[in-house]
């Protein structure tokens, strides 16, 4: 029986089925502690990411639940709200003992943290906050994509292009690379730069987009396409764009970021960059057991990008 539980190859079919079939019929249930303690390993994997009422986040969770299912592990979430202490906890806090890994999204911490990513259990870094650490990190090719979404602006005819999003002072992280993109394509084009045009917009909710759009508004500047830095931010902008009975391509060409599904049944549906979240999922999740699987005294460490697209919609 142990055979067809561990899904061993070399058993014929017709003694798989009816053991399963027996399985079914008695209730069986496998002790899993007790395999751990022979294997050493739990079957499980954790996630630590900022906040799940973000749609990014809950449906990159998502993504990789269902990876590691066909991988046959489970996931252990946890939320720590990009506070500094929750993430550090999340790093050395008791609840490693319930994993063999964890894949880490870090907001608290940043750049000069990088040696708080030397622990002693195999470890991913997802995300924008912390490059050339210690460990194997995937991540996504944000000044690229923010620049293909200006190009993608600029080649419809848009030459005045605000962005929400920003976050003042900001390098290493999400909003300052895909500032960094901004402004690259803008100066390939021969474009002048206008900080008039940038919004700032604290966290990336809808709330904060619908804000910075009617603070963008209420100045009277000059514009003609918007690039939002997420798609949260980017329907936040568009209802208040409504409200204003402001047409959208028309008057105002829109562009998010991150292809979440509600992007499809905005209106007007949203165009967005896919930054490749299920590629990210597949990639952290497949580098993170083959560290697991005897790989984690390997000093080879691997920044590893996803690829991006434009997904073109109603709203630019």
């Amino acid at each position: 029986m142990s055979n067809v539980i561990n899904d061993h190859p070399h058993v014929a079919p017709t003694t798989r089925e009816k053991v399963l079939r027996a399985i079914a019929e008695v209730g069986y249930r496998p002790n899993h502690t007790a395999r751990s303690l022979r294997s050493g390993k739990t079957g499980a994997i954790g996630l630590a990411v900022p906040e799940l009422s973000l749609n990014y986040f809950a449906e990159l969770a998502d993504e990789v639940i269902t990876v590691a299912e066909d991988m046959g592990v489970v996931v252990l979430i946890e939320q720590t709200g990009g506070d500094r202490d929750r993430e550090l906890e999340a790093l050395a806090g008791a609840r490693r003992q319930m994993t063999d890994g964890l894949l880490f999204s870090p907001l608290g911490l940043g750049n000069d943290d990088a040696a708080l990513l030397n622990v002693g259990f195999p470890l991913v870094l997802l995300g924008e906050r912390i490059f050339d650490g210690p460990v194997d990190h995937v991540t996504m090719e944000n000044v690229d994509a923010a620049r293909a979404a200006t190009s993608y602006l600029l080649d419809r005819g848009r030459r005045r292009i605000a962005v929400v999003g920003a976050h003042e002072g900001e390098v290493i992280g999400s909003a300052g690379l895909r500032l960094e993109g901004y402004r690259a394509e803008l100066e390939c084009r021969g474009l002048p730069y206008d900080e008039r045009l940038i919004v700032d917009a604290g966290p990336w909710h809808r709330l904060h987009g619908a804000e910075a759009m009617r603070q963008l508004l209420d100045r009277g500047v000059d514009f003609d396409a918007v690039f939002a830095f997420n798609d949260e931010l980017a329907l936040g902008a568009l209802r208040v764009l409504r409200e204003r009975e402001i047409d959208v391509p028309g008057a105002v060409a829109i562009i998010g970021f991150d292809d979440i599904d509600e992007a499809q049944y905005s209106l007007p549906s949203l165009t967005t960059i896919d930054p490749g979240r299920r590629e990210i999922a597949r990639l952290a999740v497949e580098r993170l057991l083959w560290r697991i699987d005897g790989e984690q005294g390997n000093p080879e460490r691997r920044e590893i990008r996803s690829s991006y697209r434009v997904v073109e919609r109603e709203s630019a």
